[in-house]
Order: structure tokens, then C-alpha cells, then sequence
């Protein structure tokens, strides 16, 4: 069976083709993001699926009146197993992709497939060709290769093609999984195509805890000539943005050699404007922080230590400082010896081959979700790693190889 599966997989450059490019001209931008949502895109592939043979297909509508249609839509496919005790085996892939930003950076029309080479040597490029369109699209080969051959898996697969995971997932994964609490076993084997490396052999087992702080120092506008009767807020915010990078790095100093970089990371990153000319002290201040944490420490400890920098500079500078938390996210780890590692790395090793080894990332994904549910994860896949970026793109011969390892994995 293996045999012809590998077969069909490597004749079906045209299909992936074919789906790239339909995927591509239909942006599934979130409303966040000034986007419509993923509406149409969801339509369009639950309509090419059910022509392709793959009829057992739901829909996941989260509600949201900003989006398209009012919702956030999640479509699920699945593959009947010869024996569904077994554990199921789940691919999880995004619908949603971000703006291509700078368009002029772009060589090409970023939501137009262009494809150069031929046969698994092809490169496809657009927005979202890699980010998550790729795993999006080897899932579906693997899942054709069982259905249009008349081919039964050992395990039933589900493809789960999710809303809203590039704004933190609220109307995606993290909307069902709270709205749906029987929708995935407790034994259920999950595959995030949503990250890696160019040879393939990085799974991902673990992710630092996220915390995204925004701080707001609050003093007194004065003339930029009399300092002594103002209090500056931007003075202040720059002290605390500075003590709050040294402060909590060398508090929080434990490595951990599974991430790269292997500590936790305080990073100032957007600034707000203030005063719209140079002469005014500015009476309030904004910044923010992104905040990728060991998980040997808890967000609660470091938001303990930011209040008590915070305090340092409020009483120093005579001012208030308000800390809001934007984005906070702790997540369980996988164990790198768990059922879904190690059937992951064996067929990684057969297909590629790589000797596969198991990371943590300081990134967050949709695994995060999945694993505090008790729900063991791995994000991978053999990946070029230009998402986000102009000129995105993505290698035909990642699309095959990775579909090759999931219809692998539904034979053990």
C-alpha cells in the first residue's frame, strides 16, 4: 500500500498546483488585520474537496460580526480507519494568512500563484503559498492518495483546516476546543504543518510562555524649556523600559539548551507616539513589551517582578504607570518519548531521511491550546521559512515529501 500511496503523492503536482492557486487569489486576512475573514476561502476548499471525493466534511462557524458572512469559519474533513480505537490521527492547518505588507518589495501580485520549475522541482510564490497553505496542501494529497485510490487508512485521519490562527486563535481553535469539549480524544494524535526547517528534522515539542505588555506612564505636560514644572512621562517610560529588559533578564536567567535562543527574552518593541512636537514634554507615554518566557517560570512571576520595577520608577519620577496584559499564554510541553514523536520521527527518517530531533520554540502556536487540553502535539514540516516575508514562497518538493510522511503516519 505504501507503495502506490508514494506513487499517487508523487503524481500530483497538478493538483497541488491547481489548490495552491485557488487558495492564493482568495485572501483569508482577518479582520484585525483590515481583512474580510476566511469566508470564501473556506467555501471555495470545502466545495474542491467534495469534488476531489472527500464527502465527510463540517464546518465550524465562530461568530464574528466584523467578518464576512458574521463568522469565523473552521472546516473539518475526515478519512475512516480500519479501526477507529486507534488513535486518530489529526493535521491542523491555518486558512488564515497575514497582509503581504510593503507591496513594493514584492517581485509579483502577492495574492497571484507564480510558479517556476517544473515537477517537484517547482517553486510556487504568493502570500500564504508557505504560511500555512503548504501543510494545507500536503494534508489534502495525503488524504486523496487513501480516497482516490479506494485505499483505507489503518487510523482514521481528520484535516483540520482552522480560522484565526495568526491573531491568537480566539474564533479558531481555542472557539472549538471551548465550544466543542468532545471534539478531540484524549488519545488523539495532532500534526501542526506550521513550522520547521529546511532539512526537516525539527519537531516541536514545546513553546515559552508569551506574555505581550503594554505600559502607560502617566506624569504632567509641561514647555520643553521648564522641565521643573512637568513630570516626563516619556523620561520615565524609557527608564522602565530599560529596567525592565536588564532586570528581568538577569532575574529570570535560567537556559534551557531544547529553544533556541535557549533563555527567556524581554524585548521592547511598539511605541506609541506622544507629543506631536519636540518643544512639549510629553505627560503620558506608551510602549509595549513581547515577553517569550522558560516554562520553568510562570507569567504570574514575571508580572510580580514588572510591578515591582514599575514601582521603582513610579516613586523615583513622582508618577503613575498602568501595565496591561495584551497576550498572555502558558503551554504544557509534549514529551519528546510520546507516541506521536516517535511515529513522527520513524516515518521522518524513512521518507527524507533525517535523523529527527525534538525542539521548543519561543513562538507561539495553535499547539499550545491542544497540549493544556491534554492533547499531545508536534509541530512540523520541512520548511523554507519565508513566512510573513515579501516574495513568500514555498518548494514543491516540500509539499510531496511531507505529504508522503502523513499518509505514513496512517499506516502504523
Amino acid at each position: 500500500m505504501k507503495e502506490k500511496l508514494f506513487s499517487f503523492i508523487e503524481n500530483s503536482v497538478d493538483i497541488a498546483v491547481e489548490l495552491q492557486t485557488e487558495l492564493c487569489k482568495r485572501p483569508a486576512v482577518s479582520p484585525d488585520n483590515d481583512g474580510e475573514g476566511e469566508l470564501d476561502k473556506c467555501e471555495f476548499l470545502e466545495a474542491w474537496l467534495k469534488k476531489q471525493g472527500i464527502m465527510q466534511l463540517e464546518r465550524y462557524d465562530a461568530p464574528d460580526p466584523r467578518a464576512k458572512g458574521g463568522i469565523r469559519p473552521s472546516l473539518l474533513a475526515s478519512i475512516a480507519g480500519k479501526d477507529d480505537k486507534l488513535p486518530r490521527l489529526w493535521i491542523m492547518s491555518h486558512l488564515d494568512v497575514v497582509p503581504p505588507g510593503e507591496l513594493s518589495l514584492w517581485k509579483s501580485d502577492p495574492w497571484t500563484l507564480v510558479k517556476s520549475g517544473e515537477g517537484q522541482e517547482m517553486k510556487l510564490s504568493g502570500r500564504g503559498v508557505e504560511d500555512n497553505q503548504q501543510g494545507l496542501t500536503s494534508s489534502v494529497l495525503a488524504a486523496l492518495a487513501f480516497v482516490r485510490q479506494g485505499l483505507m487508512p489503518e487510523r482514521t485521519l481528520k484535516l483540520l483546516f482552522v480560522a484565526d490562527e495568526e491573531n491568537g486563535s480566539a474564533y479558531g481553535i481555542d472557539w472549538i476546543i471551548k465550544n466543542h469539549p468532545a471534539f478531540f480524544r484524549k488519545d488523539d494524535l495532532v500534526l501542526i504543518p506550521d513550522s520547521g526547517d529546511p532539512s526537516g528534522d525539527a519537531i516541536e515539542v514545546a513553546e515559552k510562555n508569551s506574555l505581550w505588555l503594554k505600559f502607560i506612564s502617566r506624569g504632567l505636560q509641561a514647555h520643553g524649556s521648564r522641565p521643573d514644572q512637568g513630570i516626563n512621562a516619556h523620561l520615565a517610560g524609557a527608564e522602565l523600559a530599560l529596567a525592565l529588559h536588564y532586570g528581568l533578564s538577569e532575574k529570570f536567567s535560567h537556559k534551557d539548551p531544547l529553544f533556541e535562543p535557549d533563555y527567556s527574552t524581554f524585548q521592547l518593541t511598539k511605541k506609541e507616539a506622544n507629543v506631536p512636537n519636540i518643544n512639549t514634554i510629553p505627560g503620558e507615554d506608551v510602549f509595549y513589551y513581547d515577553m517569550r518566557i522558560l516554562p520553568n517560570y510562570k507569567n504570574d512571576e514575571v508580572l510580580k517582578e514588572v510591578k515591582n520595577i514599575i514601582g521603582e520608577v513610579e516613586k523615583k519620577h513622582g508618577l503613575k504607570i498602568e501595565c496591561q496584559v495584551v497576550q498572555g499564554k502558558e503551554s504544557l510541553p509534549t514529551s519528546p518519548d510520546a507516541p506521536l514523536i516517535k511515529l513522527l520521527s520513524s516515518c521522518i527518517e524513512e521518507v527524507y531521511p533525517v535523523k529527527a530531533r525534538t525542539i521548543g520554540i519561543g513562538g507561539g502556536t495553535v499547539a499550545a491550546f491542544l497540549r493544556n487540553a491534554g492533547i499531545d502535539s508536534a509541530v512540523w514540516a520541512r520548511i523554507e521559512s519565508t513566512a510573513h516575508q515579501p516574495n513568500e514562497y514555498t518548494l514543491m518538493s516540500n509539499i510531496i515529501g511531507d505529504a508522503k510522511i502523513m499518509a505514513l503516519m496512517c499506516l502504523a
